[in-house]
């Protein structure tokens, strides 16, 4: 029974507990220099130039607007005197040499679809060709006959071109032949070997004395304030 007592106790306890008691979990605090807002020049001043979006706070001009230029209601446009050129104009009572235009292409029409002169082609009259012409002879030449000609082989017998000479190792005693082998190469490892220059002796410190050497710590902390001193003059 004292057991369960004390578990409706600590209910109640919670329930008690005013909100303006800080809780019992450990937070990391925040840093207010971490929280960064928007710098001066983020901000954009309203205009003083025009109408729209003026600086309420400052005075204001008027302001004009022009209007669209009207259009020409005359229909008629008499021509200016730089459109005439009286250079051109002969003078009048003075002779000169005729002028003669030209006129442009007349209107084709349906009327007109005659074919022209040279539409037409006469045949020619070489030959035999025109039936209702006279031709004189024509001679053909017919290929050369195989059969019963000069050139026909009968015997079909080879001629002395057709046979080759006979090698002379056939009939005489053969030279000695010799072959030559191709060039041997050394047995040994392809693999590529590190060259002379390849090691660097003066760079070794295992067995010889070495100076201290040191290395950069961290970056230390954006938002530690700096050290500001008056100087005495």
């Amino acid at each position: 029974m004292a057991e369960k007592t004390t578990k409706k106790e600590t209910k109640k306890e919670k329930q008690i507990r005013s909100p303006y008691e800080e809780p019992l979990t450990t937070e990391k605090p925040i840093i207010a220099a971490r929280e960064r807002g928007p710098g001066p020049g983020r901000y954009g001043l309203p205009s003083t130039c025009g109408y729209n979006k003026h600086d309420f706070s400052k005075h204001m001009k008027p302001a004009y607007s022009f209007g669209k230029r009207a259009e020409n209601e005359n229909t008629f446009i008499t021509p200016s005197p730089y459109a005439y050129s009286p250079e051109k104009v002969h003078p009048q009572g003075e002779r000169h040499a005729p002028s003669y235009s030209m006129r442009t292409r007349t209107r084709y029409r349906k009327r007109d679809q005659q074919p022209a002169a040279n539409k037409y082609s006469l045949p020619i009259l070489l030959g035999s060709r025109v039936p209702n012409k006279k031709s004189y002879p024509s001679y053909s030449m017919t290929g050369r006959p195989t059969v019963g000609g000069y050139l026909e082989d009968v015997a079909k017998a080879p001629g002395p071109g057709s046979h080759d000479a006979v090698h002379p190792d056939v009939t005489r005693s053969k030279k000695p032949l010799y072959s030559m082998l191709g060039r041997h190469t050394m047995p040994g490892d392809n693999t590529n070997k590190p060259g002379p220059g390849t090691h660097r002796p003066e760079n070794v410190t295992v067995n010889k004395r070495k100076y201290p050497s040191h290395s950069l710590g961290i970056r230390h902390s954006e938002f530690v304030v700096p050290l500001i001193v008056e100087v005495s003059d």
